[in-house]
């Protein structure tokens, strides 16, 4: 088998590798990807194996760990598991590596990998996927004349016991859960049931087909979610996305809670001060709550791979971003939705409050979720380049931390390249209604513009 022509490289992408299983990533390109991998982990090693529910999974995981044998790796397959999950038994295990069969949130069709270091983190763009990418494609991996083998082992016990130590709920909850048919659904019934919290269940069975909506928990999948969280007096919702690295919150009004008001909820409760971390796309509210709890707010490009490393190097107590990935310092730095939801209930069983009238406490400006635009993969960086350029040449003062932030005296617009998808990402904040559509509408024509200048 050689990479030589064979492969197509926009499945490399800023932090994991993700495509069309059988068009952009198929067995064979699986396999190469394993091999190579083994090959950074100088052919020898203990890995972990996982995979979410997508129907693909069973095979790439064949592949990958064939792969990885080959490559002289031994295999430790955990089977179906969340994401953070096999962060976890990477760390807990102390094993060299590890690979996550995943595509997280995107549509059935798609699958891909996160190749995990032995330190939690995951091969991305500057550490490790050039590398990666590079062998690969030119075929350049070695083959073990000392082959691995292969062993099941059970993880999820570890995992559960691990949390259990973590977390102290004081009086019995109850909440709504959209498990968006992905793999929290193999997990976080169990330790629900530890912990006394009384769930009700959407979508609560394991299906790589995600018939009950896209395993994206948006505004249009969380609207059955939301109508059970008003009709059952529970003290909030959650939905998980495909593969359990991420958790959005709706409160017990109905309400959606974007990543950064969910941020100041943990802030506002945290036992430990210290350095906070977030994103580009947050509210200027989140640095506010931030210094008012004696915390230290540091921004933070978009990105698992940029905050995990932030939140480890500058030992943060917590960090999260709008999108709801939260990183928390006790559990390696890891964006565990689980463990986020379990926190969650700990600080309501413990304050007695309800989640609205916490997030009633947090200042809120008018700003748009994050707005996407279909660009080619190919031009989004060159899109991104030349809306800068125009921004400065308007005389704006601009960030360049992650695409490009531009600050008006009365709000902020964020546009940048997707790392996992071929869009271009907006977000836009205010300080009244009106001026935000006045951005809104400024940057959606600035994008449309640029793209078709390109195309």
């Amino acid at each position: 088998m050689s990479g030589l022509g064979m492969f197509p490289s926009n499945v490399f992408r800023a932090y994991d590798i993700r495509g069309v299983y059988g068009r952009d990533l198929t067995d064979e390109l699986a396999k190469a990807i394993a091999l190579s991998y083994a090959s950074m982990l100088d052919n020898s090693g203990d890995v972990l194996l996982g995979r979410d529910v997508r129907l693909s999974g069973e095979k790439l995981m064949k592949s990958v760990s064939e792969g990885l044998r080959e490559g002289g790796c031994n295999v430790l397959n955990v089977g179906i598991v969340p994401t953070p999950v096999s962060y976890f038994g990477v760390v807990w295990w102390k094993l060299h590596g590890g690979i996550q069969i995943t595509a997280s949130h995107n549509p059935p069709e798609w699958n891909g990998m996160k190749l995990i270091t032995a330190e939690g983190d995951t091969i991305s763009e500057g550490a490790g996927m050039e590398e990666l990418r590079k062998i690969v494609l030119e075929g350049r991996w070695k083959i073990s004349d000392r082959p691995g083998v292969e062993t099941c082992r059970e993880l999820v016990h570890d995992y559960v016991e691990f949390l259990l130590s973590k977390v102290k709920i004081e009086k019995k909850m109850r909440i709504a859960v959209d498990y968006s048919n992905g793999a929290t659904t193999m997990v976080f019934p169990k330790i629900a049931e530890l912990l006394g919290i009384e769930v009700i269940g959407l979508n609560d069975e394991p299906n790589g087909l995600f018939p009950g909506h896209l395993p994206e928990p948006t505004e249009e999948t969380l609207r059955e979610l939301q109508e059970l969280v008003k009709e059952n007096n529970v003290e909030f919702g959650v939905g998980f996305d495909g593969d359990g690295d991420r958790a959005v919150f709706i409160d017990d009004k109905g309400r959606i809670l974007p990543g950064d008001i969910v941020l100041g909820v943990y802030v506002k409760h945290l036992e430990k001060k210290g350095k906070v971390i977030y994103d580009l796309n947050c509210s200027s509210a989140l640095r506010q709550v931030i210094l008012e709890n004696g915390c230290e707010p540091i921004e933070s490009r978009v990105g698992r791979a940029y905050m995990l490393k932030e939140v480890r190097r500058l030992g943060a107590v917590i960090g999260g971003e709008k999108s709801n990935h939260l990183y928390f310092s006790e559990v390696w730095g890891f964006d565990d939705a689980i463990y986020a939801v379990l926190k969650m209930v700990e600080i309501l069983s413990k304050t007695g409050k309800k989640l609205s009238e916490i997030v009633d406490t947090i200042p809120v400006y008018p700003s748009t979720p994050i707005m996407v635009f279909d660009c080619p993969d190919e031009i989004k960086g060159k899109v991104v380049e030349k809306i800068a350029e125009k921004l400065s040449n308007e005389g704006l003062e601009i960030s360049r931390l992650d695409g490009v932030k531009a600050y008006f005296e009365d709000g902020w617009i964020l546009i940048r390249p997707s790392n996992t998808m071929p869009q271009i990402k907006m977000s836009v904040e205010a300080v009244t209604e009106e001026r935000l559509r006045e951005i809104v509408e400024y940057g959606k024509k600035l994008i449309v513009d640029t793209i078709k200048s390109i195309q």
